[in-house]
C-alpha cells in the first residue's frame, strides 16, 4: 500500500474532476500508473475506442472508492500519465487513410501503389507507437510501478507486453475477449487489433496464452491454437457455458483456467469479453460473454491462488452518448488495479 497519501483526503467525499478517481496521486507517488493511448487507427468495424482513455478518466469520478475485499484500497495510489495529444492527433490523421485502404481492401483493390503506400505508412506509424509505448512503460516499470495501459483499440498493448518481457524472465497472458486476435496482419495491418495475440506470441518468454470468453474466431486462428503445442489454451464462451449448463460452477471453471496460468500474469482485457449489455458501443460486440462480477471473480481467484499480476490493459472502451461503456471500464480499472496491487504485497 502507498503511504504517501494526502492526510486531508476524504474517500467518501464527491470526487474532484481532473484526476483518476479523484485521487490525490501523481505518477511519482502512485503504485499504479495508467497509460492512456487514444488510438484506433486500424479498427475494422466501428471506431470510438480512441475516446476511451478520456471517457474512463471522466467516468472514474463517479466510482465509489470503497472495496469490500481490500481495506483502504484507495491508499494503493492510482494516477494517469500525461495525456498524449500527439498520439491522438496522429491517430485522427491515420484513420482517414485507413478507411480508404480498408474500403479498397474489401473491394479487392488494395494491391495498387497508392494503397500500398497508405498501408506501409500506417504500419510504420503503428510501429512507432509501439516503440513509444514500450519506452514509456519501461520508465515506470523500472521504478517498480504497475503499468495499466488504457486503450484505444486492442493493438495498443503490444509495446507494454514487450516492456514487461524485459522486466520478467517469464510470464503468461490471461486474455479476456470475444475474439482470439490471432490473425496475421489482418487486412494488411501488421499491428491490427485483430493481431495483438498473434504478435504477442513472438515474445519468447511469454510462456502461456490463456484465452477466456472467446465467441468469434476463424479456422486459421483455430489452427494457430492447435499448432501451439499447448502454449495457447482456449476457454471459449460456448465450452464454459455448456459446462455450467451441465452443473459445473463458475468456481470450478475458474480453477481450471487458473491451473493453466504460470506464476507471473499479464491481464489483457478487451471489454467486449463482457456481455454486450455492458459494452454496447464497443467496436465489435458479440452475443454472449462474461458478466461483470464473473470476470472480477476470476481475477480475484487468480490472486487467491498466489499468482502475481505484473501488468494489465483495458481496451476497446468506446463511449456512447451516455458513456455507459466508460462507466463499466472505469470500474474494471479500479477493481483490477486493486487486485494487481494485492497480488504484489
Amino acid at each position: 500500500m502507498n503511504k504517501k497519501t494526502t492526510p486531508t483526503f476524504d474517500p467518501d467525499a464527491p470526487a474532484a474532476a481532473g484526476s483518476l478517481f479523484g485521487l490525490p496521486y501523481t505518477t511519482g507517488n502512485a503504485k499504479i500508473v495508467a497509460l492512456p493511448v487514444p488510438w484506433d487507427a486500424t479498427v475494422s468495424y466501428r471506431t470510438g475506442a480512441s475516446k476511451g482513455p478520456k471517457a474512463i478518466l471522466n467516468a472514474s469520478c463517479q466510482v465509489d472508492l470503497f472495496d469490500e475485499h481490500i481495506p483502504n484500497a484507495w491508499k494503493i495510489g492510482i494516477a494517469m500519465d500525461t495525456y498524449p495529444k500527439e498520439v491522438e492527433k496522429t491517430n485522427s490523421a491515420l484513420r482517414k487513410n485507413a478507411e480508404r485502404y480498408i474500403n479498397a481492401f474489401v473491394d479487392g483493390k488494395a494491391e495498387t501503389k497508392p494503397m500500398e503506400a497508405i498501408r506501409n505508412d500506417i504500419n510504420k506509424k503503428c510501429d512507432e507507437l509501439r516503440k513509444w509505448i514500450k519506452q514509456r512503460s519501461l520508465t515506470f516499470l523500472k521504478k517498480n510501478k504497475i503499468v495499466a495501459l488504457i486503450g484505444g483499440d486492442h493493438s495498443t498493448p503490444l509495446g507494454l507486453m514487450q516492456a514487461v518481457s524485459e522486466q520478467y524472465d517469464s510470464f503468461g497472458i490471461l486474455h479476456i475477449d470475444a475474439h482470439c486476435d490471432l490473425r496475421n496482419a489482418y487486412e494488411g495491418f501488421t499491428f491490427s487489433h485483430a493481431s495483438i495475440m498473434f504478435n504477442a506470441l513472438k515474445i519468447k518468454n511469454m510462456e502461456k496464452l490463456v484465452q477466456v470468453g472467446i465467441r468469434d474466431f476463424s479456422e486459421g486462428e483455430k489452427k494457430v491454437i492447435e499448432d501451439s503445442k499447448g502454449r495457447i489454451r482456449l476457454f471459449s464462451d460456448k465450452s464454459m457455458k455448456e459446462k455450467m449448463y451441465e452443473g459445473y460452477t463458475w468456481q470450478q471453471i475458474a480453477s481450471k483456467i487458473i491451473e493453466q496460468l504460470p506464476q507471473n500474469i499479464y491481464i489483457s482485457f478487451d471489454i467486449d469479453g463482457l456481455d454486450p449489455k455492458l459494452c454496447p458501443n464497443t467496436g465489435t460486440p458479440v452475443p454472449g460473454g462474461l458478466e461483470f462480477q464473473q470476470a472480477l471473480y476470476l481475477i480475484e481467484q487468480v490472486v487467491e491462488a498466489g499468482k502475481k499480476i505484473i501488468s494489465f490493459d483495458i481496451n476497446e472502451v468506446a463511449p456512447g452518448a451516455d458513456e455507459w461503456d466508460a462507466n463499466v471500464g472505469a470500474r474494471l480499472l479500479y477493481k483490477i488495479s486493486n487486485q494487481a496491487a494485492l497480488s504484489q504485497v
